[in-house]
C-alpha cells in the first residue's frame, strides 16, 4: 500500500472505531528512543523513518510532528503523501496536545494504544477529552488491523554483563534503589524504562537493534525484587544470577496483573516514561510521580565503568583512525558510496574489538556533501550517494563493547573544499573545544554550560536544531538522561541534570548548510572534580574520545591562540593513547593529522 492508502486504510478503522482523532507516537510499552520492527507503526502509516515524532490522524487530515533534527528529513519523506509536517519548536506551530485540542469536536473521542502512551501524555488526552465532552478510547492498536505483515515481537536470549564491566552486583543496586524508596516513603517502585532494568539487574539482550535491551518491568519493594520479561529467553545461568540477588521472575505481560492488585499502596513511578494503561491501573494506590532512582543512579558511573570506557573508547578511536587512513588514500581511486563508507567503518569496530564488541550504537551516519545538511540522515538502496574526491562526508557512528558504549562525529575533506565549508568547519572546532575546556562551579547543568559551544556560532549568525549533547549509557542507551548540553527549554522535555563527577556526555555542535554540506564534530566528555576554592566546588571535563580531527578543514586564521593551544593538547593526548597500536604508514598518517598547528 502507498502512504495515503494505508492513511485511509486507518481512517476506516478509525470509523469503525468510533475515534475522530487517533495518535501514532514513535515508542513501545517502554517509551524507548529507537524500537524494535514491531512497534514502528508511525513509520508504516506515514513513510517518515525518522526516531522521533508523532502522527495524528483525523476525518480530514494529518500530521507529523518531529524536531529540528528530522526537518529537511521529514519534508522528503512525506512530499506527495497528504501528511502535513509540523516542525515542533518553531513559531506558530502548535504542539501535538494543542492540535488535537483544537481539531477534536465537542462529544469527540480520541483513540491510542494505552500501551505506547505515557502516563503523564496520556492524562493530558484525557483532560481535553473530558473539557470536550468526549471520549477517551486507550484500548485500541489500530495498527494490527492495517498492518498485515507487520513483525513479530521478539525476546532475544538474555545475557549477564559480567561485574568486572558493570563494578556493581545486581543486590547492590537493588539496595540502592530501596535507600530512595525509605526516602520517598514508597512501599513499592514500578520500572519500565528497558534501560534502568537492565542497568539495575546486569542483564543484557538484543530486543532493540542497536540498544542491547532486555524487554521487561521491574517492580521494587522493601523485601522483594520483581522482574517481569520472557523467561524462555532467560538461561539457567542468567535465571540463578537473578534469584541469587533477590529478583523472582514473572511472565513478561504479568505486570498489568501485578499493577491492578496493587491497592492502597504508595508508588513510585515516572509517569512520564511508564505507559498510560499500567499508571491506569493504580488508581486505587497513592502514586509518587518522579525520575526513576535508576536513572541518576546509572548516569553516574563507577570508577569500574569508569576505567572500561576509557579502554572502550582506544579500541573506537582505532577504529576510526583506521577508517580516515582508508578514506583518505581510496576516495576517487575507487568508488565509495556512503554506506560502503559506512559498513567499512562497522566491521574495523568488530574487527578490532573481537569478543569486547557487542554491536554498533546506532545505525551509522554516512552522509555526503548536501546529504550531511540533513542531521540524522540515512543512506539506504537507492538514495546512496557515490562518494567523490571534492567536498566533505560527515560520519556519526558509535560502537557498544562490554567495556562501555562510544559516540563520535568526524568530518572529513575529501579533496579541494571551499572557503565557507573551512570556515564553518573551525568555527564547528572551536565550539567544540570551548565546551570541552569549560571549568564550572559544581551545580551547573547542561543548560548552564550549552552557551559555551554556541557562542563562537550565535557571533557569525549560526546555530544548529539539536542539543550539543546528550548521556551516553554503559552499553545500554546510546542517548541517555539526564545529562545533557542544550539551552532551549520545553514543556515536553525533562530540564537538564545538574553535573555530577562520573557523568558522561556527547559534545557536538554542527553547522548545517541546505543544499550544501553539514559538519559535526563529536567527541564524549568525563565530568570530574577539579580543585576547590574559597566558593565551593569546581568541575571540569575530561575528554574520553582519541581521534584525529581532520587538519587539511581547518582555517588557521580563524583560530585564536588558546584555540590552537587546545587543539594541539587534544592532538597529543590522542597520539599519546593510538600511537603504540599503529605501525609504518598508518603511524605516519597518524602522526601527521596529530601534528601541532
Amino acid at each position: 500500500m502507498t502512504t495515503p492508502e494505508k492513511i485511509t486504510a486507518l481512517r476506516n478503522e478509525m470509523e469503525s472505531a468510533g475515534v475522530d482523532i487517533y495518535i501514532v507516537p514513535t515508542s513501545d510499552f517502554h517509551d524507548s528512543e529507537y524500537v524494535s520492527p514491531y512497534f514502528m507503526a508511525r513509520r508504516f502509516f506515514s513513510g517518515f523513518t525518522g526516531s522521533a515524532g508523532t502522527l495524528v490522524v483525523t476525518a480530514d487530515e494529518a500530521a507529523l510532528f518531529t524536531d529540528g533534527r528530522y526537518f529537511l528529513q521529514a519534508e522528503n519523506q512525506l512530499s506527495g503523501s497528504g501528511i502535513k509536517l509540523m516542525k515542533s519548536g518553531e513559531p506558530n506551530v502548535p504542539t501535538v496536545k494543542k492540535y488535537i485540542e483544537d481539531l477534536l469536536p465537542d462529544g469527540g473521542a480520541i483513540g491510542f494504544d494505552g500501551r505506547v502512551v505515557t502516563g503523564a501524555t496520556g492524562e493530558n488526552y484525557a483532560r481535553i477529552a473530558a473539557e470536550k465532552s468526549g471520549r477517551l478510547i486507550c484500548n485500541i492498536d489500530l495498527a494490527e488491523k492495517v498492518w498485515v505483515d507487520r513483525p513479530e515481537l521478539e525476546h532475544t536470549e538474555i545475557f549477564l554483563l559480567d561485574e568486572k564491566y558493570s563494578g556493581k552486583s545486581a543486590a547492590e543496586k537493588l539496595a540502592e534503589v530501596r535507600e530512595a524508596l525509605v526516602r520517598e516513603k514508597a512501599d513499592v517502585h514500578i520500572i519500565t524504562t528497558l534501560d534502568d532494568i537492565s542497568w539495575l539487574f546486569n542483564i543484557r539482550a538484543n530486543d532493540i537493534e542497536c540498544c542491547p535491551m532486555v524487554l521487561s518491568y521491574a517492580a521494587v519493594t522493601a523485601e522483594k525484587a520483581y522482574i517481569f520479561l520472557e523467561e524462555n529467553a532467560c538461561s539457567s545461568t542468567v535465571c540463578d544470577y537473578l534469584k541469587e540477588n533477590g529478583a523472582e521472575i514473572l511472565p513478561y505481560d504479568g505486570i498489568y496483573e501485578y499493577a491492578g492488585n496493587l491497592s492502597d499502596k504508595r508508588v513510585l513511578i515516572n509517569k512520564n516514561r511508564a505507559n498510560y494503561r499500567i499508571v491506569k491501573l493504580l488508581d486505587n494506590c497513592e502514586i509518587i510521580s518522579k525520575s526513576n532512582p535508576c536513572t541518576l543512579l546509572k548516569a553516574v558511573k563507577n570508577s569500574v565503568e569508569i576505567e572500561n570506557i576509557r579502554k572502550a573508547h582506544i579500541m573506537d578511536g582505532i577504529a576510526v583512525t583506521k577508517f580516515m587512513y582508508w578514506l583518505k588514500n581510496n576516495v576517487g581511486k575507487m568508488k565509495i558510496t556512503e554506506m560502503d563508507a559506512a559498513a567499512y567503518i562497522d566491521n574495523l569496530r568488530k574487527e578490532i574489538g573481537g569478543d569486547s564488541f557487542v554491536g554498533v550504537s546506532f545505525e551509522t551516519i554516512s552522509a555526503y556533501g548536501a546529504n550531511a545538511a540533513m542531521v540524522h540522515y540515512s543512506a539506504e538502496t537507492g538514495n546512496n550517494a557515490e562518494i567523490k574526491p571534492e567536498g566533505m562526508l560527515l560520519v556519526d557512528s558509535g560502537g557498544h563493547y562490554l567495556e562501555g558504549t562510544t559516540d563520535i562525529t568526524r568530518t572529513f575533506a575529501l579533496g579541494e573544499i571551499t572557503d565557507g565549508m573551512r570556515s564553518h568547519f573551525t568555527v564547528t572546532l572551536r565550539s567544540m573545544l570551548n565546551l570541552a575546556s569549560a571549568k564550572f562551579m559544581e551545580g551547573c547543568s547542561g543548560e548552564n554550560l550549552d552557551i559555551l559551544a554556541r557562542e563562537p556560532m550565535w557571533k557569525m549568525g549560526l546555530d544548529y536544531r539539536h542539543g550539543t549533547g546528550h548521556g551516553v549509557g554503559y552499553l545500554l542507551s546510546v542517548h541517555e538522561s539526564p545529562n545533557s548540553f542544550r539551552w532551549r527549554l520545553r514543556d515536553d522535555l525533562p530540564r537538564t541534570a545538574v553535573l555530577e563527577e562520573g557523568m558522561v556526555t556527547t559534545d557536538e555542535p554542527g553547522v548545517y548548510i541546505e543544499g550544501s554540506h553539514g559538519i559535526r564534530i563529536e567527541n564524549e566528555l568525563l565530568c570530574k572534580k577539579a580543585e576547590k576554592c574559597e566558593y565551593g566546588q569546581l568541575m571540569e571535563f575530561e575528554t574520553l574520545t582519541y581521534a584525529p580531527v581532520d587538519l587539511d578543514c581547518i582555517d588557521i586564521s580563524q583560530m585564536e591562540q588558546r584555540d590552537k593551544d587546545r587543539l594541539n593538547a587534544y592532538h597529543k593526548k590522542v597520539y599519546d593513547k593510538l600511537a603504540p597500536y599503529f605501525i609504518g604508514d598508518e603511524l605516519e598518517f597518524l602522526k601527521r593529522y596529530t601534528r601541532e598547528v
